[in-house]
């Protein structure tokens, strides 16, 4: 059973920085592109970043591009978020998601930010807060 899980939020002072790691468990992340999204409170559910399989191609949303950088290490079979110069925008639970490299190419990560219909496996989330 495919199995995701994020750690490393918490609550952070505007400008500071986290990084968020989402562990597989139960499939091997060689063959998955992972994307990261968020959802803030009454607000609909954001794709924030994606890496392909092979980690050689990336995007981010906007609001975030600059600031946020994904990366993965598929020995360890983790995918990183590292968020710099946070904002109290950027408060929201954030989620990993992995799609199958059939189904979301490199084409598919280029084309644009993560859309969270195309992913299928999810982790169940941890809170960034941003506040002073």
């Amino acid at each position: 059973q495919l199995q995701l899980v994020e750690s490393g939020g918490g609550l952070v002072q505007p400008g500071g920085s986290l990084r968020l790691s989402c562990v597989a468990s139960g499939f091997s992340l060689d063959y998955y592109a992972i994307g990261w999204f968020r959802q803030a409170p009454g607000k609909e559910r954001e794709g924030v970043s994606c890496i392909s399989s092979s980690g050689s191609v990336t995007n981010y949303a906007d609001s975030v591009k600059g600031r946020f950088t994904v990366s993965r290490d598929n020995a360890g079979n983790t995918v990183y978020l590292q968020m710099d110069s946070l904002k109290p925008e950027d408060t929201a639970v954030y989620y990993c998601a992995a799609a199958h490299l059939t189904s979301y190419t490199d084409y598919d990560v280029r084309r644009s930010p993560p859309v969270a219909t195309d992913f299928g496996s999810w982790g169940q989330g941890t809170q960034v807060t941003v506040s002073s």
